[in-house]
């Protein structure tokens, strides 16, 4: 048995310090141990540093005038009224080195421009780097137009006010910091999630609005039809939550994050901010956090759902009245995501990094002969605006041919602990996300879409092949087949140097 030598006291070694080897022992023991002392203080001082801190502000950014533009339509439409109220629900939080903020607005989709206009502004007020804000739409079909997709018209009077109350309520959230506590949990929720891309059966004509005859999948197809044969791409049902809480155990905020693209059924004159303000409000009320000052935020954020939807396709839905099947949506995932929440482990502290990155990305501009059969259409018809499929595509080709070869994109990774978000500004496939989560070294990651820009769809290189709504060349859908896989292994390798940066993973030289 090995013996374990008695402790040495500092009494014992007084005996011994007229001997002149053990009183140069005993000095340089006591200098070991007066050096161990400090070093231990300032590891203490150094862990007494560590306060992570959040706070939180939804600003609303409703129209404050009507009509206006509203997107999510290939035919302008005008709404006159709001059912609910759009808001820009936005989260900062410090760990004492670094600030990041996420910001989610109630939009379908929002240019660059705007978002970077705004987070200049916060910025310059609050001292976060602008690499270190993130800010997202939606993808609500029932907001204000702000940027151009097929027939909408942009509400430009709109636009100042969108970017001062974006940049408003990150200074708000950032003035409201706090000592908090942070953490995250998955929820899961099968239910609501479904993949709109099908194949038909044998015989069953795909029509395109180029007449290319090509098309090997539908969007959208008919409800528990005989022509149905099965759908072209899985689903995601995950529901991550992050949650931000007083160090009293006073909830502050809460972030969901769910790959379902919208749910509709929204009167055509009517903006809402469908179901992702529903879930905001239903959650609130089930964790009970509806009066506290200051104002619990809750938020859900759009994961990867380019080709996901909330139709049944297997057996079809009963039809629902206006905002119905908005209020089932997100009570039921409110419920799973409270469900979430209540496995939440809470940390005092965790270390906070990010990285930003911009790619060059190619555009599918239209050739020759595809120009001159739109001007030929288009010809025939008269100008817009239109209902025909093949005009509003022959408009687009031509609004495709006037793009510049390539486009920048603009992506970001965040590290939250042993949490990792990444962005993209494209409406992305679930197969893109699935693979993130799959390839990253940090368990969990989720994907928020629609951030930081918007550069259309996102189809993979072998969803590309099938055709589809999705990869119909339009202002809604341009970038060149392999963007996907550049945007996907970018963030990827974003996550890896996130995670080269990780205490445990840092090689000692």
């Amino acid at each position: 048995m090995k013996r374990t030598a008695p402790p040495m006291h500092l009494g014992c070694v007084s005996k011994f310090v007229k001997n002149g080897a053990i009183a140069k022992f005993a000095t340089t023991l006591f200098a070991w141990l007066a050096v161990s002392i400090v070093m231990s203080g300032r590891t203490m001082a150094a862990d007494t540093d560590k306060v992570f801190r959040a706070g939180a502000f939804a600003i609303d950014i409703t129209p404050k005038e009507f009509p206006v533009s509203s997107s999510g339509s290939m035919t302008h439409r005008l709404a006159k009224q709001a059912h609910d109220p759009l808001h820009a629900r936005c989260l900062v939080l410090n760990d004492g080195q670094t600030s990041i903020a996420l910001v989610t607005c109630d939009s379908c989709m929002i240019p660059r421009e705007i978002y970077d206009s705004a987070k200049q502004i916060a910025s310059e007020a609050t001292g976060i780097a602008t690499d270190h804000i993130l800010c997202s739409a939606t993808h609500t079909h029932t907001a204000v137009s702000v940027g151009p997709t097929f027939q909408s018209l942009v509400e430009e009077d709109y636009i100042p006010f969108l970017v001062e109350q974006i940049a408003e309520g990150i200074i708000q959230a950032h003035s409201q910091l706090e000592p908090a506590q942070i953490g995250w949990a998955i929820g899961n929720n099968p239910r609501q999630v479904f993949n709109r891309r099908w194949f038909l059966r044998p015989g069953v004509e795909i029509n395109d609005p180029f007449d290319s005859g090509t098309d090997q999948v539908r969007m959208n197809p008919s409800e528990n039809s005989r022509s149905l044969l099965q759908p072209a791409g899985p689903v995601d049902p995950d529901v991550p939550v992050l949650a931000v809480q007083a160090v009293d155990g006073r909830p502050i905020a809460m972030w969901a994050n769910y790959s379902l693209h919208y749910v509709g059924g929204v009167p055509a004159e009517s903006l809402s901010a469908d179901y992702f303000g529903e879930f905001a409000r239903q959650f609130t009320k089930m964790i009970v956090a509806n009066k506290h000052e200051p104002l619990f935020v809750a938020a859900m954020t759009n994961g990867t759902s380019g080709d996901i939807n909330n139709v049944n396709f297997f057996e079809g839905r009963t039809s629902q009245p206006p905002f119905e099947q908005i209020r089932l949506v997100a009570n039921d995932l409110a419920g799973s995501a409270a469900v979430a929440y209540q496995r939440v482990q809470f940390e005092n502290w965790v270390p906070l990094a990010m990285r930003e990155t911009e790619i060059e990305l190619g555009v599918r501009r239209p050739s020759a002969n595809e120009i001159a059969r739109a001007k030929q259409l288009i010809a025939e018809s008269g100008p817009g605006p239109w209902n025909d499929r093949r005009l509003i595509y022959a408009g687009e080709t031509l609004d495709l041919a006037e793009y510049p070869p390539t486009v920048k994109a603009k992506l970001q990774a965040i590290r939250i602990g042993d949490l990792a978000i990444v962005s993209s500004p494209c409406e992305t496939f679930v197969e893109t996300g699935l693979s993130i989560k799959r390839s990253s070294p940090f368990k969990p990651t989720f994907t928020i879409e629609l951030a930081n820009g918007y550069n259309g769809y996102l189809p993979t290189p072998e969803q590309h092949a099938l055709g589809g709504y999705e990869t119909w060349r339009a202002k809604s859908s341009y970038l060149a087949v392999d963007a996907e896989s550049q945007i996907r292994e970018t963030l990827l390798e974003m996550l890896e140097d996130l995670n080269a940066s990780r205490p445990e993973t840092t090689v000692a030289q």
